[in-house]
């Protein structure tokens, strides 16, 4: 498909909220190589009076405009609202740049850029396609009955609908999409999320890094992610104190930033393991790609998990990793042991018994470093891309929803 095409999301690099940013960044320059032309509308770093009304840029071949948007609220219905402005901006912002190009087709990712995701497309008279990289039901697991969780949950089941494809990253999550929002599967793409192995450099002398963590002979546990309760953290520094006991000289390190982080630097401390680790806050991506290289393992504890990216950038490090048995991960670490450790989802105490056996039986983890090291390979960029190409395509000789709702 040789087509311009425009893509939305509420962030995008330099400005990095989550795992969403890179993926949109990968996809577009992924799309740019395969000769599809690419502008991405997102939002500018830091107060509007710092930058201009639309702000373009960009590499890799990819136009990146920006709508100026303050600092977000922590406050979640305070958030609400600042989403609601921030895509009144930038269907204002869209409407300028469609003055300029004629795009073929308008994709938005997540419920935060669907309003004015739908509406250009309406004005545009172009088809929509909406990637729900996660739900608000899965990460409240299922409560949603309430303000603000059930403004954001129906706002992505009216975007669910309203959409001509919906894209997913995993099985799982078409089938949870399908199922909560009541929409029929054949109109769910699975398409997994990529990883580019070039991408994880190190920096840094990593013998020097490691020796301010642990001690050579110590053992080094790796959490990575937001620090909120969907993640499951908890659960793993409950099955810690088992494991330092059984294998002795063990610490960890928590990589990250989030709202549950008071309550497990608590809960760290009530375990009594303040002693045995450390909180290292958010770090770059530099310094994350480090501390797989230096980490004996990395645990991917979640209770709700639509992919595990973490998880596919530990093996793609040489990092054995251990999973929780729930949603995505099954499919990024297959069962079977081969390239990587599963422990039963919300149980602490097998997840204590998973971490003792990885830190204890040396070859096992290298073999899972070697399996894993060409599973990876299979979650590659362009494959992605051209993918995601076949569901433009297929959707841009589709009449649009909307078209399609008001005749019948």
């Amino acid at each position: 498909m040789s087509a311009r095409v425009l893509l939305l999301s509420w962030e995008y690099p330099p400005v990095i909220e989550g795992g969403l940013a890179r993926h949109v960044r990968k996809l577009a320059e992924a799309l740019v190589r395969q000769g599809v032309a690419v502008d991405v509308l997102t939002r500018g770093p830091g107060e509007a009076a710092q930058l201009p009304a639309l702000a373009p840029g960009g590499d890799a071949g990819v136009a990146v405009h920006r709508v100026p948007e303050p600092s977000w609220p922590r406050d979640l219905d305070r958030f609400v609202g600042w989403v609601e402005r921030m895509n009144e901006d930038m269907l204002a912002a869209g409407e300028a740049l469609a003055e300029e190009s004629a795009y073929e087709l308008v994709h938005g990712h997540d419920w935060l850029v669907a309003h004015a995701s739908a509406m250009l497309a309406d004005r545009l008279g172009a088809p929509y396609v909406t990637t729900i990289h996660a739900t608000e039901h899965g990460r409240h697991q299922g409560w949603v009955q309430d303000p603000p969780q059930s403004h954001i949950h129906g706002v992505e089941r009216w975007m669910a609908g309203r959409a001509e494809r919906v894209i997913v990253c995993s099985y799982y999550m078409r089938g949870h999409v399908a199922d909560i929002f009541d929409i029929d599967e054949r109109r769910i793409a699975v398409i997994p999320n990529g990883i580019d192995p070039r991408d994880l450099r190190a920096v840094g002398d990593l013998r020097a890094l490691r020796l301010e963590f642990a001690a050579p002979h110590e053992k080094l546990v790796l959490l990575v992610g937001r620090l909120v309760y969907e993640k499951g953290f908890q659960l793993a520094l409950d099955a810690l104190p088992g494991v330092i006991d059984e294998v002795g000289d063990v610490r960890f390190l928590v990589a990250g930033s989030g709202t549950h982080e008071a309550a497990l630097r608590q809960q760290a401390q009530r375990l009594g393991l303040a002693e045995h680790g450390s909180f290292l806050g958010w770090i770059g991506d530099d310094v994350l790609h480090s501390m797989y290289r230096i980490a004996d393992l990395c645990v991917v504890p979640s209770i709700y998990e639509p992919f595990g990216l973490v998880a596919l950038e530990a093996m793609a490090s040489g990092c054995p990793c251990i999973v929780a048995d729930t949603g995505g991960l099954r499919e990024v670490v297959p069962v079977g042991e081969r390239v990587g450790l599963r422990f039963n989802g919300g149980d602490a105490q097998h997840l204590g018994v998973m971490i003792e056996r990885l830190l204890v039986d040396d070859r096992l983890r290298d073999r899972l470093v070697t399996e894993a090291s060409e599973h990876v390979l299979r979650f590659d960029w362009d494959d992605v891309a051209r993918r995601t190409r076949a569901i433009y395509s297929s959707v841009s000789t589709v009449t649009p929803r909307r078209e399609r709702i008001r005749r019948g």
